[in-house]
């Protein structure tokens, strides 16, 4: 049994704030789950983030409250929180004489949001990142499955589908194809979704799986992938904060040439020999980006 936790990163709509929508989900034998849960565990713990949520887009952040605050890299940890705070505080107080301004209200968002990481310094964040990111690369048992879509070159009248239509199906025949192609000593392979709580999201996908069960997708059958996807609350579920991490990844690599992260999350693509099938860019074909290099069949 394997449990393929799914998240996403960037937006569907079309043409949206970002060019690329990606979707992405990490594989996990269930025999491996609590090795996996405890690596990322440890590093959180070194970092005072147990129990708290990894949101990598969040983690990344610039907070300009940081570099108003004297030598900040050299308080403690509570110092720093205290410190921030403070400043937050301050801005907000000011913002707040027009509570329906767009500022106030997007500010105290960002705020919520961050709030659990202003103990850490911007060096400390990105290590952080980084150390995850690590470890999903040393998991030898997952494998990583995922779209990503180029907007631009996207044209709904051909796919029939929409963005996030055409990244979910891709991602489920791509499953499911893993399923059946590691079937060994005549046992099969089961999976099961596990997709971050979304209530618009969480009906489009339970509605597609439900036709993928009856009717197939475009490129296979489903009989390996039991039920429709199960929906969780991402704060307390790690392993579909690794799923964000990765989408996060690709989707910057893709978009501003960030090549860190994608190079170790990238390693745990799904392969057969040395060709990528379990990750594809959805772009024209003269695209020379790692990720299309590495998905074209080999000696084409």
């Amino acid at each position: 049994m394997h449990l393929c936790y799914i998240d996403e990163s960037g937006t569907p709509d079309v043409p949206g704030n970002t060019s690329h929508f990606v979707l992405a989900g990490i594989s996990i034998p269930i025999g491996n789950w609590r090795t996996a849960d405890r690596s990322i565990a440890a590093v959180l713990r070194r970092y005072d983030l147990a129990g708290e949520e990894l949101h990598t887009a969040w983690v990344l952040r610039s907070y300009l409250e940081q570099s108003r605050i004297p030598n900040f890299d050299q308080l403690s940890r509570d110092q720093r929180r205290v410190a921030v705070e403070r400043e937050r505080n301050r801005e907000l107080l000011q913002l707040q004489k027009d509570q329906k301004s767009k500022a106030y209200q997007q500010q105290k968002k960002t705020f919520a949001h961050t709030r659990p990481y202003i103990h850490l310094t911007r060096d400390e964040r990105r290590g952080l990142v980084q150390e995850i990111a690590d470890c999903v690369s040393d998991w030898s048992f997952a494998r990583l499955f995922a779209e990503c879509i180029d907007k631009i070159h996207f044209d709904p009248s051909r796919t029939v589908r929409s963005v996030g239509e055409q990244a979910f199906e891709q991602v489920v025949s791509r499953f499911e194809q893993y399923l059946v192609n590691t079937d060994a000593g005549g046992q099969k392979n089961y999976g099961l979704l596990v997709h971050d709580n979304n209530e618009t999201v969480a009906k489009r996908h339970t509605d597609l799986m439900r036709r993928f069960h009856q009717q197939g997708t475009f490129w296979t059958t489903i009989h390996r992938i039991i039920e429709t996807p199960m929906f969780v609350d991402s704060r307390l579920t790690s392993m579909v904060q690794i799923a964000d991490l990765c989408s996060y990844a690709l989707r910057r690599y893709l978009e501003n040439q960030e090549g860190d992260l994608f190079t170790k999350i990238f390693s745990r693509a799904d392969r057969v020999q040395a060709r990528v099938l379990g990750v594809r860019h959805f772009a024209p074909g003269t695209c020379m980006c790692d990720i299309c290099r590495a998905h074209r069949p080999i000696g084409g």
